[in-house]
């Protein structure tokens, strides 16, 4: 009975490495997915964690645990692993809200219905598609290996604030360079649409330039869209395996 116990607190306390990334981090905060799903999700992973790997979980809980300090280490741990894909995610939102100034639909955002936040009108179609790749390659079962492989090199408790900056700041450069080259193209685009509306504004009143650069933006944009979506899937795809090849590096 007490080794169940054990066991069970385990689970629980493992699950908090789990479900920082399933609640806050994209592409999971994409999906409409009820809490109580994803809690329970986390609480069969963990356990199934717990099964694979006793010496480095439950038998590490007992009477004498701190088990408010072993809940405090791992919801720590949860939340640096799930860091890299919430940078990934941001890099392209980040480029997709350059692209959305640009254009002029800055005050054209569409809501997260999940985090009930507001997020820009093509970074979301970036974050969906980055998303979608995620889901159609090896990203869950890379990110699950991530998961179980952090219990051996983590055991239950035993994470500090050790981080490596250093490997923490190079993600994030090579994350927005990624992103800014996803959409490097519409922006080169857009910036030769505006060079040759302003040597029109030499013979056109200004707010007849005005109008005539947003509907000729908008237009560039729906044109070159589709060819980012069709030729950057090698770059998202990038972005995604840095991401993951970057969890760990972080703990």
């Amino acid at each position: 009975m007490e080794a169940l116990a054990n066991q069970l607190m385990a689970a629980l306390l493992v699950s908090l490495r789990i479900i920082p990334t399933l609640a806050f981090a994209p592409p999971f905060t994409l999906l409409r997915i009820p809490g109580v799903v994803r809690l329970l999700l986390a609480i069969g992973l963990a356990a199934w964690m717990c099964l694979a790997n006793p010496a480095a979980t439950s038998e590490r809980v007992g009477p004498s645990a701190p088990l408010i300090v072993f809940a405090l280490a791992e919801l720590l741990l949860g939340v640096t692993l799930s860091l890299s894909l919430q940078i990934a995610f941001a890099a392209v939102q980040t480029a997709g809200r350059a692209l959305d100034i640009q254009v002029g639909f800055a005050l054209a955002q569409i809501a997260d219905p999940t985090l009930r936040t507001q997020m820009p009108l093509v970074g979301a179609l970036f974050a969906y598609a980055a998303g979608a790749i995620f889901f159609a390659t090896n990203g869950p079962a890379d990110l699950l290996a991530i998961w179980s492989r952090s219990v051996v090199t983590m055991p239950l408790g035993a994470f500090g604030p050790e981080g490596d900056i250093p490997s923490l700041l190079s993600f994030i450069g090579a994350a927005f360079v990624l992103a800014l080259a996803i959409g490097g193209g519409v922006l080169l685009v857009l910036f030769l649409t505006d060079v040759a509306i302003a040597a029109l504004s030499r013979t056109l009143p200004q707010m007849n330039v005005l109008m005539l650069g947003f509907q000729v933006k908008t237009l560039a944009l729906l044109v070159t869209l589709p060819f980012v979506f069709a030729f950057s899937g090698a770059l998202f795809l990038r972005l995604i395996r840095l991401a993951l090849s970057a969890a760990p590096q972080l703990i």
